[in-house]
């Protein structure tokens, strides 16, 4: 075990188009191999591309709105029976 302090946790910066860290954290999960500029252009042209065919709202909201539909609503714990693990 290690004996440093514990890491503090670095405030995530809001992306510079939409100014919402969610977005950020998603061009951020979109990423790879550190190509930013790669996933920003793909995630922002889903972002147009699902404002025009919807058509109504803010797109931001439509993202949010989308990412809580993927959410679990549940949390599954495993359960440790006898030698099992279930």
């Amino acid at each position: 075990m290690s004996r440093r302090r514990q890491a503090t946790k670095r405030p995530i910066s809001p992306d510079p188009l939409h100014g919402s860290p969610l977005i950020s954290m998603l061009v951020n999960a979109v990423m790879k191999s550190g190509k930013k500029s790669l996933a920003q252009r793909i995630v922002y042209g889903a972002i147009e591309r699902m404002a025009e065919k919807v058509g109504k709202g803010n797109p931001i909201e439509l993202v949010l709105g989308a990412l809580e539909n993927i959410r679990p609503k549940i949390e599954v714990k495993s359960r440790r029976v006898g030698g099992a693990t279930y």
